[in-house]
């Protein structure tokens, strides 16, 4: 079962006396917030997006009716990534004030939206918490840390009902996921957006340093640590590099295949590395030779956020850049502002795969942002969040958030499709990623009503113009890769070990994958086995241990 409040409390108040607040961070006193008038109408595509328009469901007689209105204001947080875009106030700004005046106000409701960094996010969620000013909303990406967030008493235990009854489109939408996925522990306590196919993550490569070098482009590991090499040769630039820290997906393109579901389980996991398994040696020791041989950055381990990385891509001192990309990205624009004859192509997955190997990666689950409610949420501010879901849900609202207003942020094609306008810049202008870390609640791309517009749409939301080929290529690496995506195992009953020691391993496997990278070749063996014996003895193997044993009984998805 779930740790004791006792503990989350105590933790909280030790993380509370240790840290300071964060700046801005909204507060439980639940303050009013701005409610100016932006401009809102319906748009004639939105007709295209899924779902059902009908929220006028009559509240089922177990639960208090709230489609007039609260009697009393009520205030719900909703988080929402902060990526530092130059320029944009996530909190307070058109879309923000438009959710206020036609949401928030027709069910006195107050909005407030909380910033959380998107590379900082763990850390900003438990500073938050410990100080009691997290919002109504507890939110990740990835299931171990939700999962971590549960086992330390930062949600509570849902109704599954009372969502299906306050947000009846949302719940039909997601109910068959949120019932599959939902509980833990024998507890309900996740609820979900939607994950629709995705293929947005991309690696950038410098093509015109390839026509500099005499090469084309590389099909495998080999052909790839000899493209850095000619790089290196003709004073180009180097292969990047960055730390590896609390995602742990680098070892993909050295496991076996076909897979080992028991093995899998035991060894994969994104909230904590797998230094022991035979995967990691051979991606460490593919590391360690192109550190010794100069083909990456020699600083990489100082490049610990996506800034840096982007700062190396854009400065032309790397020639490949990871992301997910968007149509609005500035990356490539600033590279071209740097260097006009730059031309960057799609580095293909299987560059990453050693020769006979097969180009394996990371499956999603199906579902996008995992969330749960904060443990001090009370009865009527939930029911509020679902309602907000439930508004949010609807395909006018959803349409409007992601593409602004027709004329103006875009215009309709004859097919249906909204075409973005890249060079508006008006007050309604929307954020770097069309506004999605506000809509990503309930979904992760926008949807229309076949597959051909989806595909259509997908290449306007992520592909800056002029760049659409990156896409396309995307999609097509992504088709014909596709049955070598596995999602991880998802346990269900808590890994309590990992809770356990997964903040210390994740700061030793940092400082020991890092000794291993930079050892003297001839070295690395030895260096590799000492990391893993004290790995192992720093809290590694009691997780291998309490994971084997539910291994054992079936005890995981």
């Amino acid at each position: 079962m779930r740790k004791s409040m006792k503990k989350a409390a105590a933790l909280a108040l030790t993380l509370a006396m240790s840290t300071a607040l964060l700046a801005g961070c909204g507060s439980k006193d639940k303050s009013t917030g701005s409610k100016n008038d932006p401009t809102t109408a319906p748009t004639k595509a939105a007709d295209n997006n899924q779902g059902s328009t009908d929220s006028t469901k009559a509240p089922d007689s177990a639960f208090k009716d709230y489609s007039n209105g609260f009697e009393k204001n009520v205030t719900i947080q909703i988080p929402v990534y902060d990526r530092a875009f130059e320029g944009w106030n996530p909190t307070n700004n058109y879309y923000t004030q438009w959710v206020q005046k036609e949401f928030g106000d027709k069910y006195n409701v107050t909005v407030e939206f909380v910033a959380i960094g998107r590379s900082t996010e763990v850390t900003d969620y438990t500073q938050m918490l410990a100080a009691g000013t997290a919002p109504d909303i507890i939110f990740h990406y990835d299931m171990p840390q939700a999962i971590a967030y549960y086992d330390e008493g930062a949600m509570q235990e849902l109704n599954y009902d009372e969502i299906a009854n306050y947000a009846p489109t949302y719940y039909k939408n997601l109910g068959a996921t949120i019932d599959a996925y939902g509980t833990i522990n024998g507890e309900k306590v996740f609820f979900f957006a939607s994950r629709p196919t995705a293929y947005n993550w991309v690696t950038l490569i410098r093509q015109d340093w390839i026509d500099k070098v005499g090469k084309t482009m590389p099909t495998n590991l080999t052909e790839l640590n000899e493209l850095y090499a000619a790089w290196r040769d003709a004073g180009l630039g180097n292969g990047g590099g960055t730390l590896l820290q609390n995602n742990f997906i680098y070892d993909y393109f050295f496991r076996t295949w076909p897979i080992d579901a028991d093995e899998r389980a035991l060894y994969s996991d994104l909230s904590i590395a797998a230094l022991p398994w035979e995967p990691t040696h051979k991606f460490l020791k593919n590391l360690n030779y192109q550190y010794n041989n100069n083909l990456i950055d020699k600083e990489f381990y100082l490049n610990t956020d996506d800034a840096s990385t982007k700062a190396d891509f854009v400065s032309g001192n790397s020639g490949v850049y990871s992301f997910y990309i968007s149509s609005s990205t500035d990356v490539l624009t600033s590279l071209l502002a740097n260097n006009p004859e730059a031309k960057v192509s799609l580095l293909p997955i299987a560059a990453n795969v050693s020769e006979g190997g097969v180009p394996q990666q990371r499956g999603y689950w199906p579902f996008g942002m995992i969330m749960g409610i904060n443990s001090t949420t009370t009865e009527e501010e939930r029911a509020a969040i679902w309602m907000y879901l439930e508004w949010l849900s609807q395909p006018n609202n959803l349409f409007f958030f992601q593409n602004g207003i027709e004329g103006q942020n875009y215009t309709v094609s004859e097919d249906g499709l909204a075409v973005k306008n890249p060079d508006f810049a008006g007050e309604s202008k929307l954020s770097n990623n069309n506004n999605k870390d506000y809509w990503c609640l309930v979904v992760e791309s926008a949807q229309y009503a076949n597959e051909d517009l989806n595909y259509k749409a997908n290449i306007a939301n992520w592909a800056p113009v002029g760049f659409e080929y990156i896409i396309e290529d995307s999609y097509n690496d992504y088709v014909a890769n596709l049955e070598y995506m596995t999602p991880d195992a998802i346990f269900l009953d808590t890994i309590q070990s990992v809770a356990e020691f997964k903040s210390d391993l994740n700061d030793l496997f940092k400082e020991l994958y890092v000794k291993c990278a930079m050892a003297p070749e001839a070295d690395f063996e030895n260096v590799y086995k000492k990391a893993c014996e004290d790995y192992l003895a720093a809290g590694y193997q009691t997780i291998l241990d309490e994971k084997q044993a539910a291994i054992a009984t079936g005890g995981y998805n």
